[in-house]
């Protein structure tokens, strides 16, 4: 029995490829070496693609210690200094530079690398009067070492000091870099003396304290360089240290014609108990790596709608507009006074409890000028007057087209959620065909493969229903819709297969067909990709509301 879509052999590689599918066997080891298998990644990126890596911290640390070394190598100053100098100015080399050259002691004191010279008296004009000369104290004789921050002197305390030569014992500097790395978050530990503005270089603090201590500052350090780095962006994802570096996606004019999803490249990561996002699951369940958006705050894939559409889509769906759309489709405001006033009876004669105005429903003229005539309320007045019952039409219309679109995006949503459901389904599926059938476990991945793909077109297609509803009506949207149908009943197709209980005798028949349907779906996911980002590139998407970066048009 032949499937209702047939790929060449080419085609179902390139969606089955080897080298995403981490496949094991019954005892737990690899079933076969994959790198024998691996397919050459195609060099043609895709349109709505975008060249990232992701780096792990030991990777930005290099990257911190070249720029270290490089400021080192320009400016002639020492590495503790030239750290410095680079956190002072947030990691901006150039900017840096420049004002070295205008002012370097200037900048180095404010880095906190070196102390502010004492400022020169200079001798008054003015007639001063005559001062007795005391003479000077004698010096201090040399004693025990009296740390001055908890003032023990045990002759077994090890003072420390930076070049300022506040000491103060070891015990005291480890306390304090403790606390204001672990408790503070805080990597800029200046001196303890009161008005001393140095900050412990990074050979300083490795000497202070202890190895867990060091490891934080460390990270810290890697937040702020990552933070001061526009190409830089953390995993948002619980836990995980990774970062993701997309140059493409630094400049905030890109994202009004890309999305750029980036993954973090890390898998196994632990679960995180108050997460509960539906991509959390997925990822869990087949170990992938996170996905989420590089220019903006929304933690998931929300490709094909740019940034700023999807922002003001969860806005809308967040806050309480809609419901001032119920106020506004069921009840009217009184001529009057203004009072809000919902119908409660079939009469249209109205009494505002308020101010005792009355009024008619219908038309919302006074009731005294209808009389036993009150019917001809319902001829619209060609004069430019406004019929309240078009007011009100057009407010739950407005409504209805928003549930329309907000049903669909919730429904995929909700679908996202049972993926890890669907997962348990499907592995258990699995197995059955193993014990009925003579395919073995690697044969059997294709239903895994098929979920996979599944759950990433119910994420294209949430997303595909909060762009429609800010498109304007005309041709483009019109072609739009048609992609996004296709795309919606072949996942519809693919689900219904995945579903459908397993026979021995058809096992060989359900491989075909849905391996065929997933190669489907993933065209059908890519067609609506591509257009959405070639569309975004060439301006040709009208909208019906005001989006940052775009155009105002009218209502559709």
């Amino acid at each position: 029995m032949s499937s209702d879509y047939e790929y060449s052999d080419e085609e179902i590689d390139d969606v089955f490829d080897d080298d995403e599918m981490d496949y094991q066997d019954d005892n737990g080891d690899d079933g076969m070496d994959m790198d024998d298998f691996k397919v050459v990644p195609k060099t043609t990126r895709k349109a709505y693609e975008l060249e990232y890596d992701s780096l792990a911290q030991a990777a930005i640390e290099k990257l911190m210690e070249q720029d270290v070394e490089h400021i080192h190598g320009i400016l002639g100053v020492d590495s503790g200094a030239a750290g410095l100098l680079l956190r002072h100015m947030s990691w901006n080399k150039e900017r840096l530079i420049e004002k070295y050259m205008d002012n370097a002691n200037k900048m180095l004191v404010a880095a906190g690398a070196i102390q502010p010279e004492p400022e020169v008296t200079r001798p008054s004009r003015r007639p001063t009067r005559k001062v007795t000369k005391r003479s000077p104290s004698p010096p201090k004789t040399a004693g025990p070492f009296v740390c001055s921050i908890c003032f023990d002197d045990s002759s077994d305390l090890t003072p420390l000091a930076l070049d300022c030569g506040h000491a103060a014992c070891s015990g005291c500097w480890e306390a304090y870099i403790t606390s204001k790395v672990r408790d503070e978050a805080e990597h800029t530990c200046r001196c303890m003396a009161e008005g001393c503005g140095l900050v412990a270089p990074d050979s300083f603090v490795r000497a202070a304290v202890d190895d867990e201590i060091y490891a934080r500052f460390q990270e810290l350090l890697v937040r702020h360089f990552v933070g001061c780095t526009p190409h830089l962006k953390f995993c948002p994802y619980p836990s995980c240290t990774n970062t993701v570096s997309c140059p493409a996606a630094a400049s905030k004019v890109s994202l009004s014609t890309v999305v750029p999803t980036v993954s973090c490249g890390a898998r196994g990561l632990a679960s995180d108990p108050s997460l509960s996002q539906s991509q959390e699951l997925v990822r869990q369940a087949t170990g992938k790596e996170h996905k989420f958006c590089f220019g903006c705050m929304i933690d998931s894939d929300h490709r094909p709608v740019v940034c700023a559409v999807a922002a003001l889509w969860l806005k809308k769906c967040r806050d309480d507009s809609e419901t001032a759309n119920w106020i506004k489709s069921n009840t009217k405001e009184c001529p009057k006074c203004q009072s809000t006033i919902e119908k409660n009876g079939g009469c249209n004669h109205m009494t505002c409890k308020k101010c005792k105005h009355e009024f008619c429903w219908v038309c919302m003229g006074p009731w005294s000028e209808h009389g036993t005539a009150w019917y001809s309320c319902n001829r619209y007045d060609e004069k430019g007057g406004v019929d309240a019952r078009d007011t009100q039409s057009k407010s739950r219309a407005s409504l209805e087209r928003y549930l329309h679109y907000y049903n669909r995006w919730a429904n995929h949503e909700q679908s996202a959620k049972l993926a890890l459901d669907m997962f348990a389904k499907t592995e258990k599926k699995m197995e059955e065909m193993q014990i009925t059938s003579t395919l073995t476990w690697i044969e059997v991945q294709f239903m895994k493969k098929a979920v996979e793909e599944l759950d990433k077109c119910r994420t294209t297609l949430k997303w595909t229903y909060a762009m429609a509803y800010y498109l304007a009506k005309g041709n483009q949207k019109d072609l739009y819709e048609d992609n996004q149908r296709d795309l919606e009943r072949a996942v519809e197709d693919l689900s219904e297969l995945l579903e459908s209980p397993i026979e021995p005798e058809n096992i060989p028949s359900l491989r075909q067909k849905v391996t065929d349907k997933t190669v489907y779906v993933q065209k059908r996911n890519q067609i609506v990709l591509e257009d959405t980002a070639d569309g975004f590139l060439e301006g040709r998407w009208q909208w019906n509301a005001t989006v940052d970066g775009f155009d105002e048009v009218g209502e559709a």
